[in-house]
């Protein structure tokens, strides 16, 4: 446990012990009373709104830009990289960036329970950050031309070579993002969590606004070097913006408010549900219920504020399901939206654009609707007395990607009635059709407008709703349903691409395909997965979310004549709201 200290100088955490044992069913049997936790309450030692605390929070903010600066980076013209670089085909290229994309939002999962239960998030973060910082490094190397560095034509790294390299980068920056992205979002919030809800809710905001501020970044400058000038200089460009990250996270080390890995109940979890399954629960008020069996009141090894996490948690699940074909739709940015728009006019005046641009309306959308959401829409619903919740903003968001993709299938029909010139995009030529691609760029806005309702939401449900010591697990869930996008993504792909064998949908060449059908298949399963979230969103009953100071004073009003219950009770809404 971290020592706290009286001096400015030492991380804001005033820590507290109360009786430890590891969770057993012998030792709950001899003692029912007792608890595997260590609780943590603290205090601020700054004001509210002090220049300070803003400062420390902005810390944390410009970190998330530039980490999400360096991994967009590396996404923008990934694609790109692969068929031009590496000699992938373009099958094979937008297979590597979805499986990467999802491999980066599983990792959050592993990452979040390290934060949980063996260290702080802050060692979590930065440990992650210098893995990342090793995997860049080693894109880096992937694109160098060495005969220009030694003036020796001989001196040249191959293919496979190169492949390697990128692999391994790209498997490294997989397990760096995924720890930070788990973590970092948490700990921000964790600087704030004392001012309640709304103090919540309005960070995650701007949390978001710098993600996509450091995507714009990427979208338009990074990828503009990587496309026109050098992949060597576009990767350098990460390397930089990861060290700033890992020197920004520092700068405030020792004015953070810190809350040391309170023990995940993540293995009492499984115990829980193999109890609830393999048990009969009593009957009830006339009614059976599965969770029942493992409550120690019925004979199981947990007591009932445990086991009502537990059942939180799994609440919680369906909604994270039906989030997956969002990110379905999500990642067709940097895979079938990629694809289109190398084969449309990149030309804007006497410059090439990069395909990759077009990810800044994505990224513009967010910019400009977190603001007016924030300062302008919810506020407005809340004083009409009908705030909108978690689950009708994350539905919303379905409904705009779903828009998103019925677009692009109606671009898709109309660009290929114009295809009329070969266009080099890097060191590839296309057959582009004579439709300027900022055509795409609706597209774009509409699956930034869902991300803007959708994913800031699905952030707050699963900051406020889960557990606290299953807090950064859960954030690793959630965020695991972006892979899943992904994956799913790739599953439909080469379903697509089995099924269609005859008369290809999706072939190498988007030209000779139906790449309209596509899309319009990924609108119709948006359609579908809404229609089924529908019911799941009304069903669900909200946790109660309590900051500290609130929790306690909801255990003083119980009197003074029931002190041990007060202490009992302050623990177990400490854990779970």
């Amino acid at each position: 446990m971290l020592e706290a200290s009286e001096s400015e100088s030492e991380p804001l955490l005033k820590p507290k012990k109360w009786s430890t044992l590891t969770i057993s069913d012998d030792e709950f049997a001899k003692d029912a009373r007792q608890r595997t936790k260590v609780n943590v309450k603290y205090e601020p030692k700054l004001s509210t709104f002090s220049p300070q605390k803003l400062a420390i929070i902005m810390c944390v903010l410009l970190v998330e830009m530039c980490e999400r600066m360096a991994y967009y980076g590396v996404i923008a013209n990934l694609v790109l990289y692969c068929t031009s670089v590496l000699d992938y085909t373009s099958n094979t290229a937008t297979t590597i960036s979805l499986v990467f994309s999802g491999t980066v939002y599983f990792i959050p999962i592993i990452g979040g329970y390290i934060a949980d239960a063996w260290s702080s998030r802050f060692n979590v973060i930065f440990g992650s950050g210098l893995i990342y910082f090793c995997g860049l490094f080693s894109l880096l190397s992937s694109s160098i031309e060495y005969s220009s560095v030694f003036d020796d034509p001989d001196n040249e790294m191959q293919t496979e070579g190169r492949r390697t390299f990128y692999i391994l980068g790209l498997v490294l920056v997989a397990i760096g993002t995924g720890g930070i992205k788990a973590n970092v979002g948490p700990f921000g919030a964790q600087q704030v969590q004392d001012l309640g809800a709304d103090a919540v809710q309005i960070y995650f905001n701007w949390f978001y606004f710098f993600v996509n501020a450091g995507g714009l970044v990427a979208f338009t400058a990074i990828a503009y070097v990587q496309q026109n000038i050098s992949f060597a200089w576009g990767f350098l460009i990460p390397i930089l913006s990861m060290f700033l990250a890992l020197i920004l996270l520092n700068v405030a080390r020792q004015k953070y408010i810190y809350k040391e890995g309170e023990g995940s109940v993540l293995g009492s979890v499984f115990r829980i549900c193999g109890q609830g399954i393999c048990r009969q629960s009593p009957f009830i008020d006339g009614k059976r219920r599965m969770f029942d069996s493992a409550r120690r009141e019925y004979g199981g090894g947990f007591d009932s504020f445990t086991v009502d996490g537990v059942i939180a948690i799994l609440r919680m699940l369906p909604v994270f399901f039906f989030v997956i074909m969002f990110w379905a739709i999500y990642s067709q940015m940097q895979s079938t939206y990629f694809l289109q728009g190398e084969r449309m006019d990149l030309s804007l005046g006497s410059v090439l654009i990069p395909v990759a641009f077009l990810n800044a309306f994505n990224t513009v959308a967010v910019l400009i609707i977190i603001p007016v959401l924030d300062r302008l829409v919810y506020p407005c619903f809340k004083r009409l007395g009908r705030p909108l919740s978690y689950l009708q903003r994350i539905g919303f968001g379905f409904l705009l990607s779903a828009s998103s993709v019925f677009l692009a299938g109606g671009v898709e029909i109309e660009r290929k009635k114009h295809l009329g010139f070969h266009q080099v995009v890097g060191k590839e030529s296309f057959y582009a059709a004579n439709v300027s691609v900022f055509i795409q760029a609706p597209q774009f806005f509409l699956v930034g407008a869902g991300e803007a309702f959708t994913s800031i939401a699905g952030y707050e449900f699963a900051y406020t709703q889960a557990p606290k010591t299953l807090q950064g697990a859960i954030m690793g869930v959630f965020l695991a349903t972006n892979g899943l996008g992904s994956y799913l993504s790739t599953a439909i792909l080469a379903i697509v691409e089995a099924v269609t064998k005859d008369d290809p949908w999706f072939p190498d060449d988007i030209n000779k395909g139906k790449a309209e059908y596509v899309f319009f298949l990924f609108g119709g399963l948006m359609i579908l997965f809404f229609l089924g979230y529908i019911p799941i969103a009304r069903w669900y009953k909200y946790q109660e979310y309590l900051t500290d100071e609130e929790v306690k004073a909801k255990a003083k009003a119980r009197g003074p004549d029931n002190e041990q219950l007060d202490q009992q009770e302050y623990e177990h809404s400490n854990t779970f709201f």
